[in-house]
């Protein structure tokens, strides 16, 4: 599909903090990047949240007929914990308790991260780079920094001056820190007596004896800061300038707020024109963590194998869940929350199965141009899944109608639902149908079936409390008869 007058696409943009028509730098062209996993352990709810986020905006550019190169990197180089100056390399130290070589740790939580996104169908990026394959870029921007005297070398480290920086740019426009407020609340820490101000941030660090992975440079031996990975990488597939940078709202500062000042230092311009942001996931009105115990990880919600849920869920349930949020909204889990998305998934199903036996009439109860147009206006509103999904649902009530003779559908309109609800719900939502679900499905299909047979053969007999308790009791596990032109169907509610 392409646009239209009808169809414009707006975006939120974190960078100004409200929402803008979309107007990609080429006409047919979209760059977009994504930063990816620090791959030191295993991925978690949360990281799939925000990465299924971007999915939906990748599918739905697509869609609209967009040429999209998606670039979405691998950390495998390994920043130091919480992104500071001393302290341990993640990868080295996993490497160092599971007693295997960093490598090792990149290579067994990769394809635990593909593994993963791929059981939630996410699809995978146009370009995937790693931060090792690119450490010859990263110098070469810090070589430019240099030049162009917006970073300093100290005993073989080199830090960006975000003070001198700031003097003719702003540090905090994305995030909207004021740097007198960040100078006056910071403290001297321990580790950081070799830069000019705490606020200045590693490009490159010195590796000491004990640092596994380090590589030559011109300063020494050493390895490159998080923040100049993104930037050398983004920038090589997508251009100095390219359409949309995103990722999860924790790297609004102080990673992607350093991304956009090294490249402004570097290429004398803001790498992205619109910032996106993916909101947390919370588990049962808690903030996700492991070091709280606080967490949960996809395959334990897949095997049942949790202290928190009563059974096992599906990647599509799980994926259908998130997507009945907000991308820019907090999304808490819970076994409540979940249950509830599993019905849900499974009424969109059965429509969806009930739409390819629909009988169509020569006219139709139903404004389908209204509901396409209606579809279209809550992605093009800054992909606003949970307005879809709202949307799916009227048709869902419109389906279940037709099903039972309570109204009516034309064939071009039974033509056009068909399509658009596929494209939607498969297409850009990326929801499956679970082969053991639609197993399941069918053994509810011959269970209600039989039940059907009995109360009408009670029916027949004039045994109407036999009749009444089978439509009563099914009526209470959630299922409803309608009998209509001499025929009794079912639907789920």
């Amino acid at each position: 599909m392409s646009l239209t007058k009808e169809n414009i696409l707006y975006i939120y943009n974190s960078l100004t903090g409200k929402k803008e028509k979309f107007k990609p730098i080429n006409k047919k062209r979209v760059g977009m990047y994504v930063c990816g996993p620090t791959v030191y352990s295993n991925v978690h709810l949360g990281n799939v949240r925000t990465f299924m986020s971007f999915d939906i905006i990748y599918r739905y550019l697509l869609h609209l007929g967009y040429k999209v190169r998606y670039v979405r990197n691998i950390t495998d180089a390994g920043h130091l914990e919480n992104d500071s100056d001393n302290g341990e390399d993640r990868i080295s130290k996993k490497a160092r308790l599971e007693e295997i070589e960093p490598m090792e740790v990149v290579q067994k939580y990769t394809v635990d991260f593909h593994n993963t996104l791929s059981e939630f169908n996410l699809l995978p990026p146009s370009i995937e780079p790693t931060a090792t394959g690119h450490i010859i870029e990263q110098i070469e921007i810090i070589k430019t920094i240099l030049k162009n005297k917006l970073a300093y070398e100290v005993n073989g480290s080199i830090y960006f001056d975000v003070i001198k920086y700031n003097k003719t740019n702003n540090y905090g426009i994305l995030s909207k820190r004021n740097i007198e407020d960040l100078v006056h609340n910071s403290r001297k820490l321990d580790g950081q007596s070799d830069k000019k101000n705490p606020q200045d941030f590693a490009l490159w660090k010195k590796a000491d004896d004990s640092h596994i992975m380090k590589w030559n440079s011109p300063w020494g031996l050493g390895f490159p800061g998080w923040h100049l990975e993104c930037t050398a990488m983004s920038t090589k597939y997508l251009g100095d300038n390219f359409d949309i940078h995103g990722g999860g709202m924790d790297l609004k500062f102080p990673h992607h707020e350093c991304e956009i000042a090294q490249s402004i230092a570097c290429n004398n311009t803001s790498p992205a024109n619109i910032w996106m942001h993916a909101n947390m996931l919370t588990l049962n009105g808690n903030k996700m963590a492991k070091s709280t115990g606080n967490n949960i990880l996809p395959g334990d919600i897949l095997s049942g194998n949790n202290p928190i849920l009563s059974k096992p869920f599906s990647s599509s349930v799980i994926r259908f869940f998130i997507l009945q949020a907000h991308y820019r909204s907090v999304l808490d889990f819970s076994s409540e929350a979940i249950e509830a998305s599993e019905k849900g998934f499974n009424k969109l199903m059965e429509a969806q199965k009930s739409l390819k036996n629909l009988k169509s009439s020569s006219s139709s109860d139903f404004d389908i141009n209204n509901w396409v147009s209606n579809c279209y206006n809550a992605l093009n509103d800054d992909f606003n899944t949970p307005i879809l999904i709202a949307e799916l649902f009227n048709s869902v009530k419109f389906i279940n109608q037709v099903k039972m003779g309570k109204a009516k559908i034309s064939a071009k309109d039974l033509k056009v639902i068909q399509q658009k609800f596929n494209e939607f719900v498969f297409d850009i939502l990326g929801l499956e149908i679970n082969n053991n679900s639609d197993s399941n499905s069918d053994k509810l299909d011959s269970a209600i079936s039989l039940l059907i047979e009995l109360r009408n053969e009670a029916r027949l007999n004039k045994n109407y409390a036999l009749s009444d308790k089978i439509r009563d009791d099914l009526s209470k596990g959630g299922i409803s008869l309608n009998d209509s032109n001499n025929e009794t169907t079912y639907s789920i509610n």
